[in-house]
């Protein structure tokens, strides 16, 4: 299937051809059942597919528009939403929506939230009330996002990595990640921290500051704080985020999610 979505891509008047066509709604399909991932862990860290990529953007160009109509609300679009929960393990809260494409592992809960098509969510995680996983993006398993968290989605460029939240994390009330940021596992982002790419990530648990951007390393509690940059029109608060402790091992897994923010006087 890579073969023909790669050559597809580079020239899309293959798609017109049936087996074209057809290598990427079965990517797509795989996609949905978790049997491929626009990202997956490989040793020494994460790799990107991007032709898993190339064939979602054609399946935009591939589906046609079309009505659907859940009295009184009527919806105009292209992409088909999943359905057969109860068969999949997933609970799915109203008004809960995921797009067909977009992988929900058995165990997972979806309040009324979004999941867009090529995300993966793993076993056990809770996507809060509307909290919503943009495309592509990776949450893992035993994940809490908490309400009004926004995880980003990428399509392109093709090179880019999503959004990847690993094992055990807990995502605290709007929190906001962007741009492909990488949250290690088992980390915890306290209410409203907002990282992107260039946001600065400051351990201060520590005698001297150590900087990060683009990754929370594994474990670390986080919350949003500011630092003093100077612009030509005088000295400004600029956001950053700011690494204050790390969860404790002899804490509970499964109350260390809150408890961690909690020991730390953060707000959840």
């Amino acid at each position: 299937m890579q073969e023909l979505i790669q050559a597809a891509f580079a020239d899309r008047t293959l798609l017109k051809e049936e087996k074209y066509e057809q290598a990427v709604r079965s990517v797509i399909e795989a996609v949905d059942k978790g049997q491929l991932r626009v990202a997956e862990p490989v040793a020494g860290g994460w790799q990107v597919n991007e032709w898993v990529k190339q064939a979602i953007l054609m399946y935009f160009g591939i589906q046609k528009m079309k009505t659907w109509n859940v009295e009184p609300f009527e919806f105009y679009d292209k992409m088909d939403l999943k359905k057969g929960y109860e068969a999949l393990g997933v609970r799915a809260v109203p008004h809960a929506v995921a797009r067909y494409g977009a992988y929900i592992a058995p165990n997972v809960v979806l309040m009324p939230s979004y999941v867009n098509i090529g995300a993966y969510v793993g076993e056990g995680t809770m996507v809060d009330t509307w909290a919503t996983v943009g495309s592509c993006a990776q949450i893992g398993k035993d994940v809490h996002l908490s309400g009004g968290v926004g995880i980003g989605g990428v399509l392109e460029p093709l090179q880019a990595a999503p959004v990847i939240i690993e094992d055990g994390c807990f995502i605290g009330s709007r929190c906001i990640v962007v741009e492909g940021v990488h949250i290690e596992k088992e980390a915890v982002l306290g209410a409203n921290v907002v990282l992107t790419q260039s946001t600065k990530i400051i351990d201060v648990s520590g005698a001297e500051p150590v900087e990060y951007k683009g990754r929370v390393p594994a474990r670390s509690v986080v919350i949003p704080g500011s630092y003093t940059k100077s612009f030509p029109a005088g000295d400004y608060q600029v956001s950053c985020a700011l690494i204050i402790g790390q969860r404790k091992a002899s804490t509970d897994l499964k109350t260390s999610l809150n408890d961690a923010l909690r020991d730390f006087n953060v707000s959840v």
